[in-house]
C-alpha cells in the first residue's frame, strides 16, 4: 500500500493581499502558483481565503468573525540575515518577543502573521 506523500499546510487567512504581504515582502517567500483565494507558495505553505475554505470543508462559511490563529500551530522559518529580517518586522506585525537565546542555543524571534498565526522566524542551526 503506497504510503501518502505530503505536499503543503494550507493556512486560513482573511485577508489573501496582507497575507501574501506578509509571506512574500516581509519574509521573502515566492509564490509558486496564485489562484485567488488560494496562493502555493514554494516552500510548501499554502494561503486559502477562510470562507472559501470553511465553505469547501464544512459546506458553509463559518458564522464565528475571530481570528484565525488560535495560539496552537507555529509556522517556522531559518534564514542566514536574522537581525536584517527582524528589523523589517516590527513595523508591520504584531510582535511576540525580540530576538532571543533559546535553550537550546538558537537565536529566534516570533511574531503573529496578519491573522494570528505564530510566526518563528530563528537562525540555522
Amino acid at each position: 500500500m503506497a504510503k501518502p506523500v505530503f505536499i503543503n499546510t494550507l493556512v486560513f487567512v482573511s485577508d489573501m493581499k496582507r497575507s501574501v504581504d506578509f509571506y512574500c515582502h516581509l519574509l521573502g517567500q515566492t509564490i509558486a502558483q496564485d489562484h485567488g483565494d488560494f496562493v502555493q507558495l514554494e516552500n510548501g505553505l499554502a494561503l486559502h481565503m477562510g470562507p472559501a475554505l470553511e465553505a469547501t470543508i464544512f459546506g458553509a462559511p463559518s458564522p464565528e468573525h475571530s481570528r484565525y490563529g488560535r495560539g496552537n500551530l507555529v509556522l517556522y522559518f531559518e534564514t542566514d540575515e536574522l537581525q536584517a529580517m527582524f528589523a523589517r518586522m516590527p513595523l508591520k506585525t504584531d510582535l511576540i518577543h525580540p530576538i532571543e537565546i533559546q535553550a537550546w542555543g538558537q537565536k529566534v524571534f516570533r511574531c503573529y502573521d496578519p491573522d494570528g498565526h505564530i510566526v518563528e522566524v530563528g537562525e540555522p542551526m
